[in-house]
This record gives C-alpha cells, sequence and structure tokens, in this order.
C-alpha cells in the first residue's frame, strides 16, 4: 500500500513503477471526481458516478473506500485485487491515509509504506505548481496533507519523494521485485 499526503507525487511514482516494473499491477481506483486533463478511465481512475460508488459499497466490492478532502470518494475495488495477488502478481495499492486504515483492519500483514515530501514548502510548491486546483480547493487539500503528515508514523516504511525514479525503485523493493 502506498499513501501519503496530497501533492507528494504517490501518482507520479506509481505511474513510474507502471512504466519501468510491468510486472506489479497496479490498482486503478474508483472516484466520483471529474477527470482531470489527460486523465484517462480506467487507466488512472475508474471515474463513476455517485450512484455507481453507492452501487459498489451496496455489493461491498470495495476493499476501502473514503470521502477524500471533504469532496469526493475513492476506493479500491475488491476484486481485481484478489483475483492478481492469487495468481500471485505482486499488487500495489495507491491510497490516502483513510483507505490504509482500512486495509490495515482487512490485510494487517500488508506492507505500508507512506510517500513523504522532502518538506512542507516543497509539497506546497507541487500542488500550487500542478495548476489543477483553485485556491479553495487548495487549502482544503494543505489542512488534509497536515493530517496526513502527522500519521506517518502508522506506516511500516517512509520513503521521501525527492527524486521519482529513486523513491519508486526504493518502493519497488520494499514490494519485493528485483530489477528487470
Amino acid at each position: 500500500m502506498l499513501a501519503g499526503p496530497t501533492a507528494v507525487g504517490k501518482g507520479t511514482v506509481s505511474a513510474d513503477i507502471r512504466t519501468r516494473y510491468p510486472q506489479i499491477w497496479l490498482s486503478v481506483s474508483a472516484t466520483t471526481r471529474s477527470p482531470r486533463p489527460g486523465e484517462i478511465d480506467g487507466v488512472h481512475y475508474l471515474f463513476v458516478s455517485d450512484a455507481e460508488f453507492d452501487e459498489m459499497i451496496a455489493r461491498d466490492d470495495l476493499l476501502e473506500w473514503a470521502v477524500v478532502h471533504g469532496r469526493h470518494r475513492y476506493g479500491t475495488p475488491r476484486g481485481p485485487v484478489e483475483t492478481h495477488l492469487w495468481a500471485g502478481v505482486p499488487v500495489l495499492l495507491e491510497i490516502d491515509l483513510q483507505g490504509a486504515r482500512q486495509v490495515r483492519t482487512t490485510w494487517p500483514d500488508a506492507r505500508f509504506v507512506f510517500l513523504a515530501p522532502p518538506s512542507w514548502d516543497e509539497l506546497v510548491s507541487r500542488l500550487v505548481g500542478r495548476g489543477t486546483e483553485g485556491p479553495e480547493e487548495r487549502e482544503r487539500r494543505l489542512s488534509t496533507a497536515r493530517v496526513e503528515l502527522a500519521a506517518e508514523q502508522e506506516f511500516d516504511h517512509v520513503i521521501v519523494n525527492d527524486d521519482v525514479q529513486r523513491a519508486a525503485d526504493e518502493l519497488v523493493t520494499l514490494i519485493g521485485v528485483r530489477n528487470r
């Protein structure tokens, strides 16, 4: 499981792993938010309506789910994760703190990794620099980030994302996959 605050680079590290380590299956989360520019349904997220998300919850189709930043819901579809794990395929979940806590209850033996920013200022710079949120949403996300950073000690490992490839390689080593 990979978790960390907004704008820390979870998606960027995961994308690097997807490209350089295709033997690791990266779970695709469902979300009720709209796609950002460049995001592809089924690749970056499964973009679903509120009603579809409600149905997934009712059917117990989600391994974990949460309301993130007080606005949109995100969750990990259970079936594909279990299918890959049963087949012996290394699995990476990119989730938020709430989701990690839920998975910890379900799968306490899973490895939980926290992706941390090099500094608070760098985290703010990354969030502002991506330009995908307005001032109100940025403040909401930074408020959530403060809470998430305080939970770092709940994780088995901490990786500082000061270099994407180095962070990805460290995570892959923790997953137990050798270089190609």
